[in-house]
């Protein structure tokens, strides 16, 4: 049986309307309520109040001592993979192993522009994603890594020390080109409901499926999640939900709850839901 993850989403942005979220607080609140994983998006510009998403999320590491974090997920284009090579390194160190690394080609282009960033093509960001993850692992398992892609490059780089474990690297990816790259090259996918309907994962996760057989791997060494609202519905309902979301091949959720009654619901899913979906799942 495989075994289910379940993840809560803590807002890094305090929307209109919404009342803000203590990172730490949320975090500690999951941990306690058995989720597996807290995580975070990565929008660091607009003008609504937010936290910058690593900082955040080591913060809430530092505060915590079972719960894994997920960038969900850093926008390749911000932050040099090399530097980010480095960066998972040493919080995955410091946290004893709590990181899944989670990385994508970069959605935002209006973020782009205003912090002067190049807006990539559709394929720079496919391209500059897969050469990312090269560039990561080779930091991550060999000294004077030298890399020479058409986005990214590396002459001679060492980090140390290397990671003591291998680091788990999860992409948001949609398009076939992206998904060809989260089959060769990832150990979990996580989209958004949002950009990725229910009826659209069977497809999805069949182009992953054929691109791991091509690299000479399996599937079923990717995690496959999803990120969404709860569904809406009684416990029995929403139980029901998830489950047909199992069905589909997916063991992970990472679930985005808001409003005033935020811990309510956080308290509700975890004792009212979750338990009947790890127990048929």
């Amino acid at each position: 049986m495989t075994r289910i993850l379940f993840g809560l989403d803590v807002p890094a942005t305090t929307s209109p309307g919404e009342p803000a979220v203590d990172p730490v607080a949320a975090a500690r609140a999951a941990e306690a309520a058995g989720f597996d994983f807290v995580s975070a998006s990565d929008h660091p510009c607009g003008d609504d109040p937010s936290f910058e998403n690593w900082t955040m999320l080591t913060w809430m590491l530092a505060n915590t001592g079972r719960l894994r974090v997920l960038p969900r997920v850093l926008g390749v284009p911000y932050r040099n993979p090399a530097l980010v090579a480095k960066m998972a390194e040493t919080l995955d160190r410091l946290s004893g192993g709590r990181l899944l690394l989670g990385l994508g080609g970069g959605s935002a282009d209006h973020e782009f522009r205003a912090f002067g960033i190049g807006v990539p093509t559709p394929r720079d960001k496919v391209d500059g994603l897969a050469e990312a993850i090269a560039v990561i692992r080779g930091l991550w398992t060999g000294p004077a890594f030298s890399f020479a892609g058409r986005i990214h490059r590396t002459q001679g780089a060492t980090i140390t020390p290397r990671p003591a474990r291998a680091i788990p690297i999860w992409v948001g990816t949609f398009g076939p080109r992206a998904l060809a790259v989260t089959g060769r090259l990832a150990d979990g996918w996580i989209p958004s409901l949002g950009h990725a309907p229910p009826e659209t994962i069977p497809g999805r996760r069949d182009r992953i499926a054929r691109a791991a057989e091509e690299a000479g791997r399996s599937i079923e060494e990717i995690t496959c999640g999803y990120h969404l609202d709860v569904p809406p519905g009684g416990a029995g309902e929403v139980t029901e939900t998830l489950l047909g979301y199992v069905r589909l091949g997916l063991s992970a959720f990472n679930f985005r709850v808001s409003g005033a009654d935020r811990d309510e619901r956080v308290e509700w899913l975890a004792t009212e839901v979750l338990p009947g979906v790890r127990q048929a799942g």
